[in-house]
């Protein structure tokens, strides 16, 4: 009977951790701009670092974009790509910055399974720095699109 319920144990435990769960990676050699972690690691402080090169999440209302209204273009943190305009920016009420639309082809997509279930992650086209995730809870008048970004990801860039 111990045989079994150990078994049965092993058996549930190796299959949470499927394939299908784990994080469709991607791979540095895919962007343009590449560097070595050290070198990420020297131009990024570790809040940067963190979300940037390993995926993390800032807390919620911690960025100071989160109530930004100036008109200009919000770039990527690690390589300077533009990546969202202000005129696309809206207060969704989640704690981060939040974006209808990106600027096209400067962001790419893949999904991530860090919580169980797919959510469509973005990135960096240019660099694959880690910026949030896109929903479809945005506004219905737009896009119905809700690009929930790190602000520690981003740069602002006021048009003068």
């Amino acid at each position: 009977m111990n045989k079994i319920l150990l078994l049965l144990v092993i058996t549930i435990v190796f299959s949470c951790n499927s394939s299908a769960q784990k994080k469709q990676e991607k791979s540095d050699e895919n962007f343009k701009i590449t560097k070595t972690e050290a070198e990420w690691k020297a131009q990024l402080t570790d809040k940067e670092y963190y979300v940037l090169r390993k995926s993390g999440t800032e807390a919620a209302f911690s960025s100071p974009f989160n109530k930004n209204y100036q008109a200009g273009v919000y770039v990527c943190k690690g390589c300077d790509t533009p990546l969202f305009k202000s005129e696309h920016k809206y207060d969704s009420g989640s704690g981060w910055p939040s974006f209808d639309r990106e600027i096209e082809g400067n962001v790419a997509f893949s999904t991530d399974y860090d919580l169980g279930y797919a959510r469509t992650e973005e990135h960096c086209a240019t660099c694959g720095g880690h910026l949030g995730h896109v929903f479809n809870d945005g506004p219905r008048e737009t896009t119905g699109k809700r690009h929930c970004i790190n602000g520690v990801a981003l740069k602002f860039i006021p048009n003068y």
